[in-house]
């Protein structure tokens, strides 16, 4: 789980303080299960769990259960009935906010989130959404990151990176291909302004191919929205102009993705938890992990090693001088710190090391210093 921040710490569900206590514990579960000792954190978090407004001690419990069915199990209780008590979350909520909490024209909703109060609600969503996803069941998933949106269609929780690819593995093509284009839309991207419903209206999906100037547009997109219109785009009408658009687009913004997909490399088992930059090869990694099955379906795949996608992906040699071009996908080396330098041998990277070492020390100090920020802080 991200580290709680500030107020956020102290507040349950609804606007009810956590004990000091119970905070302390459920730290130290946290501490254990990053130090991959599970079995050892579920006696804090039982302890953490005995105060009822602590609904991340239940999210935590969820991901040491011994089995997914028993995580969705944890999470739905909690979601319905709160921990150990009576009351449901939602209840909770109702009683805090007021009875119209849920409703689209009450106060609430659109900033759930924002108000510190619904924070743990929504992290039992955002662990529903994983866990759903993760035994194959795509379409509560899918419906599940639907009503987060719809309750903070800002989507401070980061759900859209995962809903054009949840609805494609959930069989709804043109959802996931209208959820993209909705947060791709020109006045979207330029203002920051979610869509509507934060991209779940799911209006039908334009086969229009994409203007130059729309194409200039594209520049600071997230390529998780990229990757999966391409791929919807192409299931919906094959090797159409669009769909070539959308995939060279996706190529261009963050070409790790592609490269993984055409050397075949093997599927993640699971998340990156390190640090990240807007599409580097941290997020590409989480994308492959949701989705690279479905790229590796023979025409898919045959229709991505086209020639309309590969220019952005083969690689020049790092080293200044070299100049020699990748003739075949992932044909040279990465630098195994930073991941963004190639060589195309031992010599030139031995050649490159002094003018690049300063580059991958900066790198390395930054993912040093966000992981210090996610550590839990001290509760002496």
């Amino acid at each position: 789980m991200d580290r709680r921040m500030g107020l956020e710490s102290l507040y349950g569900v609804g606007g009810g303080t956590i004990s000091r206590e119970a905070q302390k514990n459920l730290d130290k579960a946290e501490d254990l299960c990053r130090k991959k000792k599970p079995e050892k954190a579920i006696p804090f978090l039982m302890k953490a769990l005995e105060d009822p407004n602590n609904l991340d001690a239940a999210v935590q419990l969820a991901f040491v259960m011994p089995n997914m069915d028993m995580s969705l199990n944890v999470l739905e209780d909690t979601e319905k009935k709160g921990n150990i008590s009576t009351v449901g979350c939602r209840a909770h909520l109702l009683r805090t906010l007021g009875p119209d909490a849920f409703d689209d024209n009450g106060d609430s909703v659109g900033y759930f989130w924002g108000l510190i109060e619904t924070r743990p609600y929504m992290r039992v969503l955002q662990a529903i959404i994983r866990v759903s996803f993760e035994k194959g069941d795509f379409a509560k998933s899918a419906n599940t990151i639907a009503e987060t949106l719809r309750l903070c269609p800002g989507d401070n929780m980061g759900q859209r990176d995962w809903m054009g690819s949840v609805l494609i593995k959930a069989g709804r093509i043109q959802d996931a291909l209208s959820f993209c284009q909705a947060w791709t839309e020109p006045e979207t991207m330029r203002t920051g302004t979610p869509p509507p419903l934060g991209g779940c209206k799911f209006d039908p999906p334009s086969q229009t191919p994409l203007s130059q100037e729309r194409l200039g547009g594209f520049k600071y997109c997230e390529s998780s929205l990229i990757y999966p219109a391409a791929l919807a785009a192409f299931k919906l009408w094959g090797d159409c102009e669009l769909a070539r658009q959308y995939l060279k687009l996706a190529a261009e913004l963050n070409p790790h993705v592609l490269r993984k997909i055409l050397a075949r490399a093997e599927q993640p088992a699971g998340l990156n938890h390190l640090p990240r930059t807007p599409n580097g090869p941290e997020q590409g990694h989480d994308y492959l992990w949701l989705t690279q099955d479905l790229w590796m379906v023979p025409d898919v795949w045959a229709w991505a090693d086209g020639d309309v996608a590969k220019e952005a992906v083969l690689k020049t040699c790092s080293r200044p001088g070299c100049g020699r071009r990748e003739t075949t996908v992932a044909q040279f080396k990465c630098c195994g710190a930073c991941k963004d330098a190639v060589y195309c041998g031992q010599e030139c990277q031995k050649k490159d090391w002094k003018a690049h070492k300063p580059k991958c020390q900066e790198r390395r100090k930054l993912k040093d210093t966000i992981r210090a920020m996610q550590r839990p802080r001290s509760t002496g």
